[in-house]
Protein backbone atom coordinates (compact mmCIF):
# COMPACT_ATOMS: atom_id res chain seq x y z
CA UNK A 1 0.00 0.00 0.00
CA UNK A 2 1.61 3.26 -1.22
CA UNK A 3 2.33 5.66 1.85
CA UNK A 4 2.68 9.66 0.51
CA UNK A 5 5.68 11.73 2.32
CA UNK A 6 4.61 14.79 3.98
CA UNK A 7 5.31 18.01 2.04
CA UNK A 8 6.92 20.96 3.49
CA UNK A 9 5.15 24.47 3.44
CA UNK A 10 7.37 26.21 1.29
CA UNK A 11 6.99 23.05 -1.25
CA UNK A 12 3.38 24.01 -0.74
CA UNK A 13 4.00 27.27 -1.24
CA UNK A 14 5.52 27.19 -4.79
CA UNK A 15 2.66 24.99 -5.86
CA UNK A 16 0.09 27.78 -5.41
CA UNK A 17 2.78 30.31 -6.58
CA UNK A 18 3.06 28.55 -10.10
CA UNK A 19 -0.78 27.83 -9.91
CA UNK A 20 -1.98 31.27 -9.27
CA UNK A 21 0.79 33.11 -11.41
CA UNK A 22 -0.05 30.33 -14.27
CA UNK A 23 3.99 29.84 -15.47
CA UNK A 24 7.56 28.60 -13.19
CA UNK A 25 9.00 31.84 -14.45
CA UNK A 26 6.23 33.89 -13.11
CA UNK A 27 6.31 31.88 -9.53
CA UNK A 28 10.50 32.26 -9.48
CA UNK A 29 9.64 36.25 -9.87
CA UNK A 30 6.63 36.25 -7.29
CA UNK A 31 9.24 34.22 -4.88
CA UNK A 32 12.17 36.06 -5.82
CA UNK A 33 13.97 32.52 -6.78
CA UNK A 34 15.32 31.35 -10.01
CA UNK A 35 13.25 29.03 -11.84
CA UNK A 36 15.38 26.32 -11.67
CA UNK A 37 14.58 26.17 -7.79
CA UNK A 38 10.94 26.03 -8.57
CA UNK A 39 11.02 23.79 -10.91
CA UNK A 40 13.27 21.17 -8.13
CA UNK A 41 10.72 22.11 -5.61
CA UNK A 42 7.46 21.06 -7.66
CA UNK A 43 10.01 17.76 -8.82
CA UNK A 44 10.42 17.03 -5.03
CA UNK A 45 7.07 17.66 -3.97
CA UNK A 46 5.87 15.66 -6.38
CA UNK A 47 8.66 13.01 -5.56
CA UNK A 48 6.90 13.23 -1.79
CA UNK A 49 3.54 13.08 -2.89
CA UNK A 50 4.03 10.25 -5.92
CA UNK A 51 1.49 11.91 -8.12
CA UNK A 52 2.39 14.37 -11.18
CA UNK A 53 0.41 17.51 -10.55
CA UNK A 54 1.27 19.79 -13.62
CA UNK A 55 1.12 18.55 -17.43
CA UNK A 56 4.37 19.90 -18.90
CA UNK A 57 4.04 18.56 -22.36
CA UNK A 58 2.87 20.12 -25.25
CA UNK A 59 1.65 23.27 -23.31
CA UNK A 60 3.81 26.06 -22.83
CA UNK A 61 1.99 26.65 -19.70
CA UNK A 62 1.74 24.01 -17.10
CA UNK A 63 -1.24 23.06 -16.80
CA UNK A 64 -2.53 20.96 -13.32
CA UNK A 65 -3.38 17.29 -13.78
CA UNK A 66 -6.64 15.87 -12.10
CA UNK A 67 -4.35 14.62 -8.98
CA UNK A 68 -2.85 18.30 -9.34
CA UNK A 69 -6.41 19.61 -9.11
CA UNK A 70 -7.15 17.76 -5.87
CA UNK A 71 -3.95 18.47 -4.06
CA UNK A 72 -5.21 22.48 -4.54
CA UNK A 73 -8.15 22.69 -2.66
CA UNK A 74 -5.95 20.89 0.35
CA UNK A 75 -2.93 22.93 -0.84
CA UNK A 76 -5.06 26.21 -0.38
CA UNK A 77 -6.64 25.01 2.84
CA UNK A 78 -3.08 24.22 4.53
CA UNK A 79 -1.80 27.85 3.43
CA UNK A 80 -5.09 29.20 4.90
CA UNK A 81 -4.92 27.61 8.10
CA UNK A 82 -1.25 28.75 8.24
CA UNK A 83 -2.17 32.53 7.26
CA UNK A 84 -4.78 32.06 10.43
CA UNK A 85 -2.53 30.53 12.75
CA UNK A 86 0.37 33.57 11.83
CA UNK A 87 -2.22 36.41 12.29
CA UNK A 88 -3.58 34.93 15.65
CA UNK A 89 0.12 34.86 16.84
CA UNK A 90 0.72 38.72 15.55
CA UNK A 91 -1.85 39.84 17.38
CA UNK A 92 -1.14 37.74 20.58
CA UNK A 93 2.06 39.68 20.10
CA UNK A 94 0.75 42.89 19.82
CA UNK A 95 -1.46 42.62 23.02
CA UNK A 96 -5.01 41.35 21.32
CA UNK A 97 -6.91 38.86 22.72
CA UNK A 98 -7.25 34.94 21.65
CA UNK A 99 -11.12 35.42 22.69
CA UNK A 100 -13.69 37.83 24.12
CA UNK A 101 -15.66 36.26 26.95
CA UNK A 102 -18.77 38.48 26.31
CA UNK A 103 -21.97 38.81 28.27
CA UNK A 104 -25.44 40.76 27.26
CA UNK A 105 -28.66 41.55 28.74
CA UNK A 106 -31.78 39.78 27.18
CA UNK A 107 -33.05 42.85 26.84
CA UNK A 108 -30.56 44.40 23.97
CA UNK A 109 -32.34 44.06 20.65
CA UNK A 110 -31.28 41.52 18.43
CA UNK A 111 -30.84 44.08 15.65
CA UNK A 112 -28.31 46.35 17.47
CA UNK A 113 -26.02 43.19 18.45
CA UNK A 114 -25.85 41.45 15.14
CA UNK A 115 -24.95 44.59 13.61
CA UNK A 116 -22.44 45.28 16.29
CA UNK A 117 -21.03 41.23 16.20
CA UNK A 118 -21.42 41.33 12.33
CA UNK A 119 -18.73 44.41 12.07
CA UNK A 120 -16.52 42.79 15.31
CA UNK A 121 -15.97 39.51 12.78
CA UNK A 122 -14.55 41.73 10.13
CA UNK A 123 -12.98 43.97 12.19
CA UNK A 124 -10.90 41.19 14.48
CA UNK A 125 -11.23 37.62 12.19
CA UNK A 126 -9.24 35.63 14.53
CA UNK A 127 -10.41 36.91 17.85
CA UNK A 128 -12.81 34.06 19.02
CA UNK A 129 -16.21 35.03 20.92
CA UNK A 130 -17.42 33.82 23.69
CA UNK A 131 -21.39 35.15 24.03
CA UNK A 132 -23.67 34.41 27.44
CA UNK A 133 -27.05 35.80 27.39
CA UNK A 134 -28.54 36.88 30.84
CA UNK A 135 -31.32 38.42 32.85
CA UNK A 136 -31.02 41.57 35.35
CA UNK A 137 -28.13 40.99 37.65
CA UNK A 138 -26.95 37.57 36.02
CA UNK A 139 -24.96 40.05 33.07
CA UNK A 140 -22.63 42.13 36.08
CA UNK A 141 -22.18 38.66 38.33
CA UNK A 142 -20.44 37.21 34.90
CA UNK A 143 -17.99 39.92 34.78
CA UNK A 144 -18.02 39.95 38.75
CA UNK A 145 -16.98 36.40 38.66
CA UNK A 146 -14.35 36.82 35.62
CA UNK A 147 -16.65 34.45 33.51
CA UNK A 148 -16.96 37.68 31.09
CA UNK A 149 -14.38 40.62 30.35
CA UNK A 150 -17.29 42.62 29.46
CA UNK A 151 -21.25 43.20 29.26
CA UNK A 152 -24.04 45.10 28.44
CA UNK A 153 -25.82 45.18 31.83
CA UNK A 154 -29.33 46.76 32.57
CA UNK A 155 -29.32 49.77 35.13
CA UNK A 156 -28.08 47.10 38.20
CA UNK A 157 -24.76 46.99 36.61
CA UNK A 158 -24.57 50.96 38.52
CA UNK A 159 -24.84 49.41 41.89
CA UNK A 160 -21.69 46.38 41.73
CA UNK A 161 -18.70 47.41 43.59
CA UNK A 162 -15.74 46.80 41.47
CA UNK A 163 -17.49 47.64 38.13
CA UNK A 164 -16.89 50.65 35.88
CA UNK A 165 -19.36 51.36 33.52
CA UNK A 166 -20.21 53.39 30.22
CA UNK A 167 -23.28 54.04 28.98
CA UNK A 168 -24.72 52.44 25.88
CA UNK A 169 -28.02 53.42 25.31
CA UNK A 170 -31.44 52.24 26.14
CA UNK A 171 -34.52 50.26 24.96
CA UNK A 172 -37.91 51.39 25.53
CA UNK A 173 -40.09 48.80 27.72
CA UNK A 174 -44.14 48.60 27.03
CA UNK A 175 -46.60 46.67 29.05
CA UNK A 176 -48.80 44.48 26.74
CA UNK A 177 -51.04 41.67 26.50
CA UNK A 178 -53.26 39.52 24.51
CA UNK A 179 -55.85 40.79 22.45
CA UNK A 180 -58.09 38.51 24.23
CA UNK A 181 -56.86 38.95 27.71
CA UNK A 182 -59.73 41.50 29.89
CA UNK A 183 -56.89 44.36 30.34
CA UNK A 184 -56.87 44.70 26.74
CA UNK A 185 -60.52 44.84 26.84
CA UNK A 186 -60.94 47.49 28.75
CA UNK A 187 -61.01 51.49 27.76
CA UNK A 188 -59.74 53.60 29.10
CA UNK A 189 -57.50 51.62 32.20
CA UNK A 190 -58.25 52.85 35.21
CA UNK A 191 -55.29 53.23 37.78
CA UNK A 192 -54.74 49.79 39.62
CA UNK A 193 -56.76 48.13 37.03
CA UNK A 194 -53.28 45.76 36.34
CA UNK A 195 -53.46 45.13 40.37
CA UNK A 196 -55.48 41.96 40.06
CA UNK A 197 -54.53 40.06 36.93
CA UNK A 198 -51.61 37.54 36.55
CA UNK A 199 -48.16 39.61 35.36
CA UNK A 200 -45.58 37.71 33.79
CA UNK A 201 -42.35 39.13 35.67
CA UNK A 202 -38.30 38.28 34.80
CA UNK A 203 -36.52 36.84 37.37
CA UNK A 204 -32.59 36.92 38.10
CA UNK A 205 -30.68 34.00 38.14
CA UNK A 206 -27.84 35.39 39.95
CA UNK A 207 -28.10 36.06 43.95
CA UNK A 208 -27.18 40.14 43.09
CA UNK A 209 -31.15 41.12 43.19
CA UNK A 210 -32.45 37.76 44.88
CA UNK A 211 -35.79 38.97 46.85
CA UNK A 212 -36.25 42.24 44.60
CA UNK A 213 -39.06 43.33 42.20
CA UNK A 214 -38.49 45.19 39.08
CA UNK A 215 -41.51 47.09 38.02
CA UNK A 216 -43.88 45.01 39.29
CA UNK A 217 -47.36 46.08 39.62
CA UNK A 218 -49.93 43.13 40.69
CA UNK A 219 -50.44 41.01 43.35
CA UNK A 220 -50.18 37.86 41.41
CA UNK A 221 -47.35 37.31 39.37
CA UNK A 222 -45.58 33.91 37.68
CA UNK A 223 -41.93 34.56 37.24
CA UNK A 224 -39.54 33.21 34.07
CA UNK A 225 -36.06 33.12 33.71
CA UNK A 226 -36.87 33.35 30.09
CA UNK A 227 -37.60 36.59 28.11
CA UNK A 228 -38.63 34.13 24.62
CA UNK A 229 -40.82 32.60 27.53
CA UNK A 230 -42.47 35.12 28.66
CA UNK A 231 -43.19 36.36 25.32
CA UNK A 232 -44.83 33.06 24.47
CA UNK A 233 -46.91 33.43 27.39
CA UNK A 234 -48.15 36.78 27.43
CA UNK A 235 -49.58 35.38 23.40
CA UNK A 236 -50.86 32.69 24.79
CA UNK A 237 -53.22 35.60 27.04
CA UNK A 238 -51.89 34.31 30.33
CA UNK A 239 -51.13 37.40 31.82
CA UNK A 240 -49.56 41.24 30.87
CA UNK A 241 -45.85 42.02 31.16
CA UNK A 242 -43.04 44.78 30.01
CA UNK A 243 -41.88 43.21 27.14
CA UNK A 244 -38.58 45.46 25.19
CA UNK A 245 -39.91 47.62 21.72
CA UNK A 246 -38.10 46.24 19.16
CA UNK A 247 -38.88 42.55 20.36
CA UNK A 248 -42.82 42.61 19.92
CA UNK A 249 -43.12 45.36 17.35
CA UNK A 250 -44.22 42.59 14.83
CA UNK A 251 -47.11 40.85 16.98
CA UNK A 252 -48.13 44.50 17.91
CA UNK A 253 -48.69 45.41 14.23
CA UNK A 254 -50.33 41.84 13.79
CA UNK A 255 -52.49 42.13 16.50
CA UNK A 256 -51.31 39.76 18.60
CA UNK A 257 -50.48 41.54 21.09
CA UNK A 258 -51.86 44.74 22.38
CA UNK A 259 -50.28 47.96 24.29
CA UNK A 260 -51.94 48.67 27.44
CA UNK A 261 -52.76 52.64 28.14
CA UNK A 262 -51.89 52.16 31.75
CA UNK A 263 -52.06 55.76 33.14
CA UNK A 264 -49.55 54.35 36.83
CA UNK A 265 -47.66 51.67 35.11
CA UNK A 266 -47.03 53.08 31.55
CA UNK A 267 -43.82 51.87 31.17
CA UNK A 268 -40.26 53.14 30.18
CA UNK A 269 -36.76 53.16 29.14
CA UNK A 270 -34.51 50.29 30.67
CA UNK A 271 -30.97 51.98 30.46
CA UNK A 272 -27.86 49.58 29.48
CA UNK A 273 -24.32 50.03 30.08
CA UNK A 274 -21.24 48.23 28.84
CA UNK A 275 -19.57 47.03 32.08
CA UNK A 276 -16.00 45.59 33.28
CA UNK A 277 -14.03 44.98 36.10
CA UNK A 278 -12.19 47.99 37.51
CA UNK A 279 -9.37 45.73 37.77
CA UNK A 280 -9.32 44.06 34.64
CA UNK A 281 -9.74 46.81 32.01
CA UNK A 282 -11.28 45.44 28.63
CA UNK A 283 -8.36 44.49 25.81
CA UNK A 284 -8.14 45.97 22.22
CA UNK A 285 -11.02 43.48 20.79
CA UNK A 286 -13.09 44.16 24.20
CA UNK A 287 -12.96 47.85 24.00
CA UNK A 288 -13.60 47.96 20.52
CA UNK A 289 -16.90 46.45 21.41
CA UNK A 290 -17.68 48.63 24.25
CA UNK A 291 -16.46 51.71 21.71
CA UNK A 292 -19.27 50.37 19.31
CA UNK A 293 -22.27 49.89 21.29
CA UNK A 294 -21.83 53.32 22.44
CA UNK A 295 -21.34 54.94 19.32
CA UNK A 296 -24.62 53.03 18.48
CA UNK A 297 -26.52 54.89 21.56
CA UNK A 298 -24.55 58.21 20.68
CA UNK A 299 -26.28 58.20 16.86
CA UNK A 300 -29.80 56.52 17.88
CA UNK A 301 -30.49 58.52 20.97
CA UNK A 302 -33.48 58.05 23.34
CA UNK A 303 -37.10 57.68 22.28
CA UNK A 304 -38.69 60.96 23.26
CA UNK A 305 -41.45 61.10 25.95
CA UNK A 306 -39.84 57.90 27.80
CA UNK A 307 -38.76 58.28 31.60
CA UNK A 308 -36.27 55.79 33.43
CA UNK A 309 -37.71 52.39 34.38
Amino acid sequence: MNSPGTPTFDQLRVFLAVVETGSFAAAARKLNRAVSVISYGIGNLEAQLGLTLFEREGTRRPRLTDAGQAVLAEARSVSHGMDTLRAKVKGLLDGLEAEVNFAVDVMLPSARLGAVLRSFQSAFPTVSLRLHAETLGAVTALVLDRRAVIGISGPLAMEADGIDCVSVGSVPLVPVAAPDHPLARIDPLPPGAARDHIQLVLTDRSPLTAGRDFSVASTRTWRLADLSAKHALLREGIGWGNMPLPMIEADLAAGTLVRLAMPDHPGGLYRMGAIWRRDTPPGPAASWLIAQFAGQAAIEGDPAGCQDI
